[in-house]
């Protein structure tokens, strides 16, 4: 009975500790994820209500650079080898698998699950999405490239994305502050460069590049903002992306994860034994 009688003031001092704490992080980390998928709901149902003006511009780049594909052969021929084999999502998911790997090598779980979550889930959600909304691809005359599936989003702008995120986020730590514009630039460079394909091709509405771009970065956005609540649960500070997600990686012979205790205090002392023999 005194248990039970002390246990309404136990529960409110529990969760005015470390579960409110945690109760904040995973609020505000749900608050991320809706924000992240704004602006791709927001170009979804641009596209559902077909709305004239995005239709056109559509059409009009479509047309643009299937013309210019048509002049130039061997400028169809550099962008088939970029978007089936430099920029493929095969080639974007084995470079994310090989970093698992070395991750998982370095010790460091929990990054390695969180870059393996986000690639997962970045397929599955584009898929599931592509199914969903079922557009048609570009119909062009002469066409220089054929693709299978529908059309929106664009499954290779949504891979670059959350592929290029991942690498980033894990590998800068190990850069030189000097250096990290490089992989940065890298990276939008192969983003925008994917999206750019596969319009110039005429597999894709440029919408279709658009709404992959933003579903991959809330993908990115959803699961970082995730790993950043599970990373200050086990006492890490928060990062930004310009340090990566473990900046504690570049630092050899080191464990980057201490011990996870979700909403738990740390054990009290052993009392002192002060018996003499």
């Amino acid at each position: 009975m005194r248990a039970l009688s002390r246990f309404p003031g136990n529960l409110i001092r529990r969760l005015r500790g470390p579960d409110e704490r945690l109760g904040v992080r995973l609020l505000v980390t749900a608050a991320v994820c809706a924000v992240a998928t704004v602006p791709f709901a927001f170009v979804l149902v641009l596209v559902e209500a077909h709305w004239g003006p995005l239709h056109r511009a559509d059409r009009s780049a479509a047309e643009s650079l299937h013309r210019a594909a048509l002049d130039h052969p061997a400028w169809v021929t550099v962008l088939r080898f970029l978007t089936n084999g430099l920029w493929s999502p095969t080639v974007m998911r084995l470079l994310v698998a090989a970093v698992v790997g070395w991750l998982l090598y370095r010790r460091a779980w929990r990054l390695a699950a969180w870059a393996a979550a986000t690639s997962a889930l970045s397929s599955m959600v584009g898929v599931m999405v592509k199914t969903a909304v079922e557009r048609a691809r570009p119909q062009l005359p002469d066409p220089v490239a054929h693709a299978p599936g529908y059309s929106f989003p664009s499954g290779h702008a949504m891979t670059a994305t959350t592929s290029c995120g991942v690498l980033l986020l894990v590998l800068l730590p190990l850069v030189p502050r000097g250096l990290r514009a490089l992989p940065w630039a890298a990276a939008v460079i192969s983003v925008v460069g994917v999206g750019y394909t596969r319009v110039a091709l005429g597999v894709h509405w440029a919408s279709d590049v658009v709404g992959g771009w933003l579903l991959g970065l809330a993908v990115l956005a959803a699961t970082t903002a995730a790993f950043q609540t599970w990373r200050q649960e086990a006492g890490l500070a928060h990062t930004s992306p310009a340090q990566g997600l473990e900046p504690e990686l570049d630092t050899p012979h080191t464990d980057p994860e201490p011990a996870l205790h979700l909403g738990h205090r740390p054990p009290p002392p052993a009392a002192e034994d002060d018996s003499r023999p």
